[in-house]
């Protein structure tokens, strides 16, 4: 953090000097050991002015740090503002009430599978779930209303069958694609996801360094825990990297990130077009409603609680009144190829060529806005043909996200005309639980899973992919049923933790 002008004092502050500013008239608080006057920041604070009340005159920094970029402060408190360093031995500590939740997660946690037990992208969010903070996973986990998207996005694939090819010389595979222009190893990237420090306390550089092990492509979330420099600070060599971005109502400020993030080499802008509020995430709700700061649903005028949860601190700046006519605007302002993220219909992608856009991801925010929307892979089986149709394929590159679990749900998205998938909370969820070396072994996992089904499936090169090798015919039949997945529910071996192993030997 920079220093302010008060720093050149050597004197600190006591604790006992900041905990007197406790209220509206005069609120001060400690992050990582400085303290700041956000007196008259209350009112402008994104999820309003309970949750920082609730730590006026105290150290904030365990609620601050997980979903704030390390620079907020700096950028958004003017230095007037930034009282110095404080004595941290002279902060009263409050003791906080035994969570019994937390107490058996931390058990949890000592039980852990050991990470060579995970065989699939199903095994990292299994672990996760048991040892994640109750409100991080409440988050990363979340849909909208009653999360019927969120889970068709994954049974969506299960609607779609191959037909593969035979005696076809499949000895050497080749996995690598292009996307905007890049080269990477495998059709998928790291999609946008926020708040990374929620799952891992190092948050989104984790995701960096796995990407670059693996060369594909990091999407860089507008919402991240760590500050987008630090982002693109972690990336080595030729490192590839795209910045997701919410439109900010004020203008000046959205072309200032495109323009920094044009500068740092950021090879694409994907701009969230399906997010002008953001959805009711009832379990993300739920797991704050304690909270002092929640203020679940609240009708009042412009105060409205439009997040909830976790998200409700960060995302009152997006702007619901942009538009097509926005187009242009951002077109003027950056070399950087324009993908438009959240596309979810065939008349829309059709409007985005037309608008000069360079490509569209169809996707529905991970199950997370309009709940019923449909799954990215359904709208592609659409898309396609129509963009075939209209001799317009080749003007506009298509990707999709959502749901994406297996190698093979890769390979259907490929072979109906996607550039790649993105995935999300898969690798989140993986960070969370093992670190660097559990997002490392996802991804390898999914390049074994996909160099084992091009071969079942006969196809050497993504290249050769192509509508031929599915079977789409149920895929927009919502009401069919699929077999049922008995593999999950009862044949199918769970990754067991080592005291549950013991048990079952005894």
């Amino acid at each position: 953090m920079n220093h302010s002008s008060n720093d050149t004092q050597s004197v600190k502050l006591k604790g006992e000097d900041v905990a007197k500013h406790n209220s509206n008239e005069s609120c001060w608080v400690i992050v990582h050991g400085r303290a700041y006057d956000v007196t008259e920041f209350l009112p402008e604070h994104p999820g309003g002015p309970k949750i920082i009340l609730k730590y006026a005159g105290k150290d904030a920094t365990e609620e601050y740090s997980p979903i704030h970029p390390p620079d907020t402060l700096d950028k958004y408190l003017d230095k007037s503002k930034h009282l110095g360093e404080v004595d941290m031995a002279t902060v009263e500590v409050e003791e906080k009430e035994e969570d019994p939740y937390e107490i058996e997660r931390l058990e949890r946690v000592k039980r852990m599978p050991i990470l060579e037990q995970c065989y699939n992208l199903m095994d990292f969010e299994a672990v996760a779930r048991r040892v994640m903070k109750k409100t991080a996973w409440a988050y990363y986990s979340s849909g909208a209303d009653d999360e019927i998207t969120m889970r068709d996005n994954h049974s969506a694939f299960h609607r779609i069958f191959f037909r593969p090819r035979i005696l076809h010389d499949v000895e050497n595979i080749d996995l690598s694609t292009t996307m905007l222009g890049t080269k990477v190893s495998i059709p998928f990237y790291v999609t946008a996801t926020a708040l990374g420090k929620l799952g891992n306390p190092e948050g989104e550089v984790v995701l960096t360094r796995g990407a670059r092990k693996h060369n594909v492509i990091q999407m860089i979330p507008t919402l991240a825990s760590c500050s987008f420099d630090e982002i693109v600070d972690a990336k080595e060599g030729d490192q590839v990297q795209w910045l997701q971005l919410y439109v900010n109502k004020d203008r000046a400020i959205t072309k200032r990130i495109i323009e920094h993030a044009e500068k740092r080499g950021c090879k694409g802008l994907f701009i969230t077009v399906d997010a002008p509020q953001l959805g009711r995430r009832e379990k993300d709700m739920r797991s704050k409603f304690s909270d002092v700061g929640s203020n679940v649903q609240n009708t009042g005028g412009d105060n409205v609680d439009r997040s909830q949860g976790a998200a409700r601190a960060i995302s009152s700046f997006i702007d619901p009144s942009l538009s097509w006519k926005d187009i242009p605007w951002f077109l003027s302002v950056t070399k950087m190829p324009i993908i438009l993220k959240g596309v979810q219909r065939v008349e829309d992608v059709i409007r985005a060529v037309q608008a000069g856009c360079h490509g569209v991801v169809l996707s529905n925010h991970g199950g997370r806005q309009l709940d019923t929307a449909r799954s990215g892979i359904e709208i592609l089986a659409e898309v396609m043909p129509e963009l075939r149709r209209l001799g317009l394929q080749d003007q506009i590159e298509i990707y999709i996200d959502g749901g994406v679990r297996r190698a093979t749900d890769i390979i259907k998205a490929v072979c109906l005309g996607a550039k790649g998938v993105g995935i999300g909370r898969p690798f989140l969820y993986a960070m969370s639980a093992y670190g660097l070396p559990g997002v490392d072994r996802a991804m390898q996992l999914l390049k074994d899973e996909m160099e084992m089904n091009m071969r079942l499936i006969g196809c050497n090169s993504v290249d050769q992919l192509g509508p031929e090798f599915l079977d789409t015919r149920t895929i927009s039949m919502h009401a069919t049923g699929v077999p049922q997945d008995t593999l999950a529910l009862t044949v199918y071996d769970p990754l067991a933790g080592p005291a549950e192993q013991m048990s079952s030997k005894l």
